[in-house]
């Protein structure tokens, strides 16, 4: 089997788990922005609580799961029998008790904190919301070991059956009983179970539900605590913080958009735009899913092929095929956004629509940067990345100040786009320089340019909606084959 099949293998496994876990998100947007549900500021609501999330998150975790990736396929640790053993204890429980501390901390101060970002009255979802951050770091070595030894059924497992518990309570709590009682309706069941007080902190209750079974899983994995080694713990501390602050600051391009829109807009208006953007936001999520279930393969295929022959060249034609996909799932969304946009039920939330284009091809250059980090990580340069995401972070809150008063979330868009092509042609002038990697830019940036001409030329051609549709279809399909002709032979081969 050929290296790009074998990691378009796992990546598929992966992305099962993945995507299903991400497109959990989105297929319960049609139930969030539904009538009797959530009207947008009260979804504006959980938008803005989970951007904190994502923040919170890389600091919790530190860059430790792709240093446990770097340690594990250094010779010294695969040799030695006990190395893969002390590895896996020294990473799990380095993150094991920061969470701890945070979880404790958090609970103790979970008024403050909800005073602090404004939402005072969700004092509850907070105090969720601590307890959710703190679990997924907790659980992210033990995942990620699954990883690392080539074991994704198992991930993928695990994944669906915390997905599978999300989906069973949304669809109990939110669709059954918020949805009938808000709608005037009652029985029994709904009067012994469901407290209207707690409105959108049911959001937050089933999500801690679901991330508590995943640990609960795990926990016979748990290694035991006489494998820790605080000399490996500090090297791999030295190793994951440059990481940590890329990640931070790769967080920051990706949320602080929501987060920013509630200091910059109007108090009586922003929930309700933080809402509509969000939802929209949504929309974006074929490309956003793939380049989740890609990296989740990747990362690993990268570091054990990087010595094989012609590793880098193999490394550019992935590039090649990523971005054809990428931009096959923007013509996707983007020739049927009339049909998309439903799963938006709510019409409210339709203004936002406008956003879609802009934030699908913001993420296609994300997954070009994404892609391209391998040059820094197999160079054992992670303060590259570090830089790079500065440098982004930086352009991001630079322009979210400049264009939100002016553009609102439209603002928030463009500096999104703007963020993360920047950080993609940072990366490549400055990669070539230490690791040159032969990528096909004519070939990429034709992918892009042609896929968005595409789209526009069918946005000129206007017939009857099947008409209209089965051309759009045929411009697809165009797309595709073109594509497969031209990289299909990489995975043949």
């Amino acid at each position: 089997m050929s290296a790009l099949r074998k990691l378009a293998g796992q990546t598929a496994i992966y992305g099962l788990s993945s995507i299903v876990a991400r497109f959990l998100n989105f297929l319960l947007v049609p139930l969030y922005t539904s009538k009797f549900v959530f009207e947008p500021a009260e979804y504006g609501v959980v938008t803005a609580l989970y951007s904190w999330t994502a923040l919170l998150n890389v600091v919790l975790t530190f860059g430790m799961e792709t240093t446990f990736f770097r340690f594990a396929s250094k010779d010294h640790v695969k040799l030695n029998p006990d190395g893969g053993r002390v590895l896996y204890a020294t990473a799990t429980w380095g993150l094991f008790f920061p969470a701890l501390a945070f979880m404790v901390f958090g609970g103790l101060c979970s008024g403050q904190l909800a005073q602090g970002l404004h939402y005072g009255a969700y004092a509850s979802s907070v105090l969720m919301l601590v307890a959710i951050i703190g679990i997924d770091a907790i659980t992210a070595i033990p995942m990620a070991r699954l990883r690392q030894e080539g074991r994704p059924w198992k991930y993928a497992a695990i994944n669906l059956l915390s997905v599978g518990v999300n989906i069973a309570l949304s669809l109990f709590f939110l669709l059954y009983c918020m949805k009938r009682y808000n709608m005037g309706e009652s029985t029994a069941l709904i009067e012994a179970v469901y407290d209207p007080s707690l409105g959108v902190g049911y959001v937050f209750a089933i999500n801690l539900v679901s991330t508590a079974v995943k640990l609960l899983v795990l926990l016979p994995t748990w290694p035991a605590f006489g494998g820790f080694n605080r000399d490996l713990l500090r090297a791999m501390a030295a190793f994951g913080a440059p990481l940590m602050i890329a990640g931070l600051a790769g967080m920051v391009n990706e949320t602080a958009d929501r987060v920013i829109l509630k200091y910059l807009l109007p108090d009586d208006i922003a929930d309700s735009e933080i809402g509509v953007y969000g939802a929209c936001y949504k929309l974006a999520v074929l490309i956003t899913l793939f380049i989740q279930a890609f990296r989740m393969g990747a990362e690993p295929f990268f570091f054990s092929h990087a010595k094989e022959k012609n590793s880098r060249e193999t490394f550019a034609r992935i590039m090649n095929l990523f971005v054809a996909v990428c931009m096959s799932a923007f013509l996707v969304v983007m020739l049927f956004l009339d049909l998309f946009k439903w799963f938006i039920p709510n019409p409210a939330y339709h203004e936002g629509l406008r956003v879609v284009p802009i934030l699908m091809l913001a993420n296609v250059f994300l997954g070009i940067y994404y892609n391209q980090s391998v040059w820094y990580k197999l160079t054992d340069r992670p303060r590259v990345g570090s830089t790079i995401s500065l440098i982004g972070a930086a352009i991001t809150i630079v322009l979210l100040f400049v264009l939100i008063p002016s553009l609102g979330y439209m603002g928030a868009a463009w500096a999104t786009f703007i963020c993360y092509a920047s950080m993609a042609a940072i990366s490549y002038v400055w990669g070539q320089k230490h690791y040159p990697i032969p990528y096909n830019v004519t070939r990429v940036l034709l992918y892009m340019a042609g896929a968005v001409v595409l789209w526009w030329g069918c946005e000129q051609v206007v017939f009857d909606s099947a008409l209209q549709n089965a051309l759009r279809a045929l411009a697809l399909l165009g797309f595709v084959g073109v594509a497969w002709k031209l990289e299909g032979r990489a995975l043949r081969t």
